[in-house]
């Protein structure tokens, strides 16, 4: 048994989101954990949720939401989680300076809030950043929190960072583009602290580039996870999920 950790399986990208799931569900992904980041992917997540049995959902606002949220929104997210078992952790949430940059305090802000908030609900969180690693570490230094470094791409040495935090690094599609330094990457980060991740409908892995990703290519990363630390494609299976079930409390039926 799989687990994809993060996609975003929504109506915005998919005509047919039972079919996607069935197709996950035959290639041996049977738990999904959507990421609702904006009001509306977490609307239609919860009655996605609902409908499945093994599908579950972290809610939270991105940094492009920063725009678009208040303290309300805050509270809102609070109830949710309280009233839902099926929320499973708070995110993706996080900073990206990437496109924009003269936000970066009231991105600190949005980020901070959440980070209170899965203090406060004792949640794990899932974390999102780009172009903005050292004020993420930076903020994330200052709570006690567990959680997913969300699509890691980065340095052997920024990842030491997350691992001395106690976080988990998300692997996607990107660990099987040729001429990703991830590869190298993986071969210093234990299987333990490894989860695996599509980020549907993004960044889908080699043979699938530049078509829409999809949780039933969890495999796939898998594989290439267990050939460059030279370990069976078993392993990654058992010790990744293992991980995640622990990490987000989930019950699986």
């Amino acid at each position: 048994m799989y687990i994809d950790n993060h996609c975003h399986i929504f109506s915005e990208y998919y005509k047919d989101i039972d079919r996607v799931i069935k197709e996950a569900n035959d290639n041996k992904v049977n738990v999904l954990v959507l990421s609702g980041c904006s009001k509306k992917d977490i609307l239609e997540g919860l009655e996605i949720i609902k409908k499945h049995k093994n599908v579950y959902m972290t809610i939270g606002f991105h940094p492009d939401e920063v725009d678009n949220t208040n303290d309300e929104d805050i509270s809102w997210l609070e109830n949710l989680i309280k009233t839902n078992d099926k929320i499973v952790g708070i995110g993706e949430i996080g900073l990206d300076y990437h496109w924009v940059k003269d936000n970066k305090d009231k991105q600190i802000e949005l980020f901070e809030k959440q980070l209170q908030l899965a203090e406060k609900l004792n949640y794990p969180i899932v974390i999102h950043t780009r172009d903005a690693t050292d004020d993420t570490i930076k903020i994330l230094k200052k709570y006690q929190l567990k959680g997913i470094i969300h699509c890691f791409s980065g340095s052997i040495e920024t990842a030491r960072e997350y691992l001395k935090l106690g976080y988990n690094i998300g692997i996607g599609g990107v660990i099987t583009f040729k001429n990703t330094n991830l590869k190298e990457t993986i071969k210093e980060i234990p299987i333990e602290k490894i989860t695996l991740e599509t980020d549907s409908p993004y960044l889908a892995p080699t043979p699938h580039r530049g078509e829409d990703n999809s949780p039933k290519y969890i495999p796939l990363i898998a594989e290439e996870i267990a050939k460059q630390k030279e370990l069976s494609t078993e392993t990654v299976e058992k010790i990744t999920s293992s991980t995640s079930i622990s990490l987000f409390d989930l019950h699986i039926q």
